[in-house]
C-alpha cells in the first residue's frame, strides 16, 4: 500500500558523480533508440562541440547543485545532445539516466494544452466557448473579495464568464496558494484542500479577479483537463495515451505510475539552509479524485524531448501528426493582449521561490506557455516558448533557430538559484555547440 504523504510531511520526513550518458552532433540518433532503451547505462559518443555542457553537469553535481541531472537538447535534424550526470537514487548507487522517472508538476500543462488544442482543432471545444457549457461548475463563479472581521472570506458574483482562453492563458482569476497569500488563507479558514493533492475539493476555489483583467497562474489547466475529460468522456489517463503519448512513442508517461517505473523514479530533495541537499519522500497521489492537468504527470527526459520535437516541428515527430501546423503557431502566440506576464512572489517558501523567468523584460503567454519578446540570455530567440516543473525541470523551444532543449532535476523549492544558473549554462552551451559543431 502507498502512503500519501502531506506537504507537511514531505518536509518534516526529509531525512560521487557518475556521468552515464552524453552525446552529440548534428546527425540525429534516432537509428539508435531501439538499443539506447535497452542499455541505459550505455556511454554514447561524445561530441567535443558540446564538452562545456558535459562539464556543467559534472561540476553541478560535484559541488552540490543537483544530486543528478539529465540535460536534452535537439534540432529539426533530431536529438542533438543528451547527458546525464549524478545519481537517481543516491542512497542506492542508481545512475542518473534519461530513462530514468521523473515527477513533471507544471510540465505536465504542455500535455494538457496540447490535448486541448487537438478538440479544438476538432471544432468540439472553442477558444472563447465559455467554459461554463461545458463544466456546470464554471457557470457561476465567485471572486474573493478580502475577508471580514472575523477573518471569513467574502465572495461575491463574477461579473465575467470565464472562457476556455481565459483558462489556457492563466487570466481566469484561479491561482494557486503557493504564490498568494489571499488563496492560502481561504484554504486554512475553510478547510479547502490545495489542488496537488488531486482532491476534487480543490475545484471549489474562489477566482482572485474578474476573469480576463489580469494574468496570474494559476489551476487554470486543471480546469481544462476537466474540459478535455468531459468532452470526451476518456479520462485524462486514457486519452493522453491514445492521442497524444502513443502516437509519440512516450511509453514511460502517464499518471498511474508501474511498479517497475517506480524503481526508475528520481528522489527529491529539499534544497537546506546551508545549501546541501536532503533526501526526501515525494508521490504524486495514485488513488486520485482527479487526474491534475495542470501538475499530476510523470515521464522520462527521452520521452518528454519526444513531445518537445513535436512542438519544434510544427505538431508532427517521426511521421505522425498531432497537431496541424497552424495550431501549433497559434500556440506559440501571445494570447493575453496588453496583459503582462509579472513576477510570482512566494506565499510558501517551503514550495517555491519567488520567480521571473525575464525579469525586466515584458513576456506573455501562448497556449499554454510562456513567451520571451526579447531574445533570452542565454541563446533563444525571441518568441520562444518556456515553463517549468515544480521540482526544477525545465523546457525551452526556439521557434526560430528550431531548437528544443530541456533540464530535469527534483529539487525543492523550485527556482532553485543554483539550478537556474545551471539551466542557463546548459543553455548557452547548446547554442554555442550548434555553432561550432
Amino acid at each position: 500500500m502507498t502512503v500519501q504523504l502531506t506537504r507537511r510531511d514531505l518536509l518534516k520526513r526529509a531525512s560521487g558523480l557518475l556521468a552515464v550518458a552524453a552525446v552529440g552532433g548534428l546527425t540525429s540518433i534516432e537509428t539508435e533508440a531501439a538499443q539506447v532503451h535497452q542499455a541505459r547505462n550505455r556511454v554514447l559518443v561524445r561530441n567535443p562541440a558540446f564538452a562545456s555542457i558535459d562539464l556543467s553537469l559534472r561540476e553541478a553535481v560535484d559541488n552540490g547543485t543537483v544530486a543528478g541531472v539529465v540535460a536534452m537538447g535537439a534540432t529539426q535534424r533530431g536529438l542533438v545532445y543528451e547527458g546525464a550526470s549524478g545519481h537517481a537514487n543516491p542512497q542506492a548507487g542508481t545512475a542518473m539516466t534519461p530513462d530514468t522517472v521523473f515527477w513533471l508538476l507544471s510540465m505536465t500543462k504542455a500535455i494538457t494544452a496540447t490535448a486541448c488544442m487537438q478538440l479544438i482543432e476538432q471544432g468540439r471545444l472553442r477558444l472563447d466557448q465559455p467554459a461554463g457549457e461545458i463544466l456546470p461548475e464554471l457557470k457561476s463563479p465567485q471572486v474573493l473579495d478580502g475577508f471580514d472581521a472575523s477573518g471569513q472570506p467574502k465572495l461575491r458574483p463574477a461579473r465575467n464568464a470565464i472562457t476556455v482562453r481565459h483558462l489556457l492563458t492563466h487570466t481566469s482569476g484561479f491561482t494557486y496558494s503557493i504564490w498568494s497569500e489571499n488563496i492560502s488563507r481561504y484554504e486554512k479558514v475553510t478547510g479547502m484542500p490545495d489542488i496537488g493533492y488531486s482532491m476534487n475539493g480543490a475545484f471549489k476555489a474562489p477566482l482572485e479577479f474578474e476573469p480576463g483583467e489580469r494574468w496570474q497562474y494559476g489551476i487554470g489547466m486543471d480546469w481544462v483537463g476537466k474540459l478535455v475529460e468531459a468532452v470526451t468522456d476518456q479520462s485524462l489517463e486514457v486519452y493522453f495515451r491514445e492521442h497524444i503519448f502513443a502516437p509519440l512513442g512516450m511509453s514511460n508517461s502517464g499518471f498511474l505510475i508501474s511498479g517497475a517505473q517506480k524503481q526508475r523514479v528520481a528522489t527529491m530533495h529539499n534544497r537546506q539552509p546551508d545549501g546541501s541537499l536532503k533526501p526526501a519522500p515525494f508521490e504524486i497521489n495514485q488513488r486520485p479524485e482527479f487526474f491534475m492537468g495542470g501538475g499530476g504527470a510523470f515521464s522520462t527526459p527521452r520521452d518528454y524531448m519526444a513531445l518537445l520535437q513535436m512542438l519544434m516541428n510544427g505538431g508532427t515527430y517521426r511521421g505522425e501528426r498531432i497537431l496541424r501546423a497552424d495550431t501549433v503557431a497559434t500556440m506559440f502566440q501571445n494570447q493575453i493582449g496588453d496583459l503582462q506576464v509579472t513576477e510570482m512572489k512566494t506565499a510558501q517558501p517551503a514550495w517555491s521561490n519567488s520567480f521571473d523567468q525575464f525579469p525586466g523584460t515584458p513576456h506573455k503567454w501562448g497556449l499554454s506557455f510562456d513567451i520571451n519578446t526579447q531574445p533570452g540570455p542565454h541563446g533563444r530567440s525571441a518568441g520562444s516558448i518556456s515553463w517549468a516543473g515544480l521540482l526544477n525541470s525545465y523546457f525551452w523551444v526556439d521557434p526560430v533557430r528550431k531548437v528544443a532543449g530541456t533540464l530535469f532535476t527534483q529539487i525543492l523549492p523550485f527556482y532553485d538559484p543554483r539550478v537556474v544558473d545551471l539551466y542557463g549554462q546548459f543553455e548557452q552551451g547548446l547554442y554555442h555547440g550548434l555553432q561550432r559543431a
